[in-house]
């Protein structure tokens, strides 16, 4: 059996051993870029590789395309496969930001063709609770092919089809910020408040319980539904302020078994980079 949504931490933990997974840390703070190597040389799952948003999941910034580029997939395919990571393992991901950081490794994986990738639900914070064992421990494991079989899918969107949506109007954008953000209030990230006109809100936290852990698919089938106010989920595309915690959304839809969104994975950081694009407040 494969996952390719959640994954509990009682099934994880049934395969700690199992060599055809790999599990991998994304745990990562805005405000302390150097926070995830330092939780992670604390204690993370036993097994667990360490990836870097800056470093491993994004490319480099060029001030015009966003805090954290989408980056090669080529290039993150051979770091994956240096872990060990080929077509036929399991892949699961984890952070302790409710997703924030893990989901956008999950829609890496999904984009090159990876189905076989899962997020742990409610993250390290749950399986802690749990008493489970953590690990200081840095795993090794023999190479895998994995670079030569990736297909990365069409599945992003960038600034210049955005903006002609504008007037066309055929897409939905759903901003996955904290509402005060996306009304442009209390901004201390990115140099210009607000949010892409037209887009709709629904912030990535939404998708939780109050134990961190991803609600029924039917509850979030719902809230999409209404959200979309009719359009279909492949006429919908997710954005958030740097391409991160709009995969959250994107896994919550994938749970709720609403397929076909896609990414604009600038997001509102490379989008507020132009004065000449519109803001809306």
């Amino acid at each position: 059996m494969s996952f390719s949504t959640l994954v509990s931490c009682d099934v994880l933990a049934s395969h700690l051993d199992d060599p055809s997974w790999r599990v991998f840390d994304c745990r990562h703070q805005l405000s302390d870029v150097d926070y995830g190597a330092r939780a992670y040389a604390e204690g993370h799952l036993p097994g667990a590789f360490f990836v870097h948003l800056d470093r491993d999941l994004s490319s480099p910034m060029n001030g015009t395309n966003g805090r954290h580029p989408w980056p090669d997939g080529e290039r993150l395919a051979d770091l994956l496969g240096a872990a060990g990571v080929s077509p036929a393992t399991q892949v699961v991901v984890y952070d302790d930001a409710g997703g924030m950081i893990a989901a956008r490794l999950w829609y890496l994986l999904r984009w090159l063709g990876h189905e076989k990738v899962a997020l742990l639900d409610g993250g390290i914070g749950q399986w802690v609770k749990q008493g489970r064992p953590l690990s200081t421990e840095l795993p090794t494991s023999a190479p895998a092919l994995f670079a030569e079989t990736i297909a990365p899918r069409d599945w992003l969107l960038g600034a210049a089809a955005v903006l002609a949506n504008l007037d066309q109007g055929e897409l939905v954008l759903v901003d996955a910020r904290s509402p005060d953000r996306f009304r442009g209030e209390n901004e201390t990230i990115d140099p210009v408040g607000g949010h892409i006109p037209g887009a709709r809100n629904r912030f990535f936290r939404d998708n939780l319980d109050g134990d961190g852990l991803f609600r029924p698919a039917a509850e979030l089938r719902s809230e999409f539904v209404e959200l979309l106010a009719g359009a279909q989920p492949a006429q919908s595309v997710m954005y958030c302020g740097s391409g991160a915690s709009a995969c959250v959304n994107l896994l919550a839809m994938e749970i709720a078994g609403l397929r076909g969104a896609r990414l604009y994975a600038g997001s509102w950081s490379e989008w507020c980079s132009d004065p000449a694009r519109p803001v809306a407040r």
